[in-house]
């Protein structure tokens, strides 16, 4: 699978060891920055991984910043993403399971490395329940208020 991943400042140590998990899985990359600890705005970050997932460079996105919030809400403007936090394993998989998230987005200052990579394999595992009509419908429903915005 190709994956887009970005980070803010306060993410980018862990996204280094995030990028290596997914490579250790057998995914490709691509990393939309930051590169360092100099200040970026989370923003700037959540629209590069937003085009890359609209344009269908690839096809899921990982965020990382502090908490994990400011990415989720600015990734969430864009038309297309579905992005959420996720802390645990059980949201991670089923958020793309039931909700067909297309963005995962993490706290740096939350989570460590290790969980960080239960996270990721957890997130990469899943697939959307399309057989379920209960997680079709809602996800329609998504479809159509990312239509009307």
């Amino acid at each position: 699978m190709r994956l887009v991943i970005g980070s803010d400042h306060a993410g980018w140590m862990l996204k280094g060891v995030v990028v290596d998990h997914i490579r250790k899985l057998g995914h490709e990359v691509v990393d939309v920055g930051s590169h360092d600890d100099q200040p970026v705005d989370f923003p700037d970050i959540a629209r590069a991984v937003a085009a890359r997932i609209v344009s269908g460079d690839a096809v899921r996105g990982i965020m990382v910043c502090g908490t994990g919030v400011g990415a989720s809400i600015a990734a969430n403007k864009m038309k297309g993403i579905r992005a959420a936090v996720c802390h645990d394993v059980h949201s991670a998989h089923q958020s793309v399971e039931h909700d067909d998230v297309n963005v995962m987005c993490l706290g740096a200052q939350i989570v460590g490395p290790w969980l960080a990579t239960d996270l990721i394999s957890a997130y990469l595992d899943a697939r959307f329940a399309v057989e379920d009509e209960d997680f079709r419908r809602r996800v329609d429903k998504l479809h159509a208020m990312d239509a009307e915005a």
